[in-house]
């Protein structure tokens, strides 16, 4: 299978989002690619929560998702949707940070709340709350696909190893982590980070990611890092993009994920012990 990842620089306007996403969806499909990867937030990349209440919808309305539904359905791929920021009936008002796999019909195969929320202070300037805005997801998913098992996850999900783990003993062979890192932790840890996963787990990891300074209608604009990858099981970087949006073509091939498995039997060694 030949996968597309975009690298995309979104705005917080959703409608200018989806025309431009959509095109690199038919871009990547007439470049031969059957699965194509979206990032983190496809549909807004917001700082503001009054205007991401303004813009935002519930999955059923959500302009972004029926629209990269029919793309699928035009060009005849998979798609995975990164996550879309999405309103919630959550009598607290919080976002769900929601991705989704989408077959060639057009039909949604699996949908993936992130779980970790993003809670950090970078430094001085930069500190992100997550959890004020979105509410974590419960559940890991691994998704059949008739060319690989897909284990779910999104961004800061990468820093919890345990997840990856129970998404490959599951079966997964292609982990998913669609992202929009900040350009500091990106800079220090991100592909450490994606390649250790892909090591610890014989899986291939695909990273579409969001780059650059995003335009804001309100609140301050944000940044982020780019650098859309991904690895081979054995740990290998497959494809870097670097800062500029654009798409990467990749071959997946089940073998590499068996014979990566076969060198290395990891998955298998788990050991119980006591303590610390």
């Amino acid at each position: 299978m030949k996968a597309a990842l975009l690298q995309l620089n979104v705005s917080d306007d959703p409608v200018t989002n989806l025309a431009r996403t959509a095109d690199m969806v038919a871009q990547a499909a007439g470049q031969g690619a059957g699965f194509v990867l979206t990032p983190e937030v496809t549909n807004c990349v917001s700082q503001d929560r009054a205007h991401q209440k303004r813009v935002l919808q519930h999955e059923t309305e959500d302009i972004t998702l029926a629209g990269l539904r029919e793309a699928a359905i035009r060009h005849g791929v998979w798609l995975s949707v990164g996550s879309l920021a999405l309103k919630t009936d959550d009598p607290d008002g919080r976002f769900a940070n929601r991705s989704f796999l989408i077959d060639p019909a057009g039909r949604i195969v699996a949908r993936y709340d992130k779980i970790h929320m993003f809670d950090v202070t970078v430094s001085e300037t930069e500190t992100y709350r997550e959890s004020a805005g979105y509410r974590p997801g419960t559940q890991a998913v691994v998704a059949d696909t008739p060319f690989a098992k897909i284990g779910l996850s999104i961004c800061y999900d990468i820093r919890f190893a345990y997840l990856y783990r129970a998404l490959a003993q599951a079966g997964a062979q292609v982990l998913l982590v669609p992202s929009a890192f900040s350009p500091v932790t990106g800079a220090a840890h991100w592909e450490p980070l994606l390649r250790a996963r892909a090591i610890e787990t014989g899986c291939y990891v695909l990273a579409a990611a969001q780059t650059g300074q995003h335009a804001a209608q309100a609140g301050r604009p944000r940044q982020t890092y780019g650098h859309t990858m991904a690895i081979s099981p054995w740990g290998e970087v497959l494809a870097d993009l670097g800062t500029e949006p654009g798409l990467a073509l990749v071959d997946l091939d089940p073998a590499e994920v068996a014979q990566s498995r076969k060198r290395i039997a990891a998955l298998s060694h788990d050991r119980p012990f006591e303590g610390p």
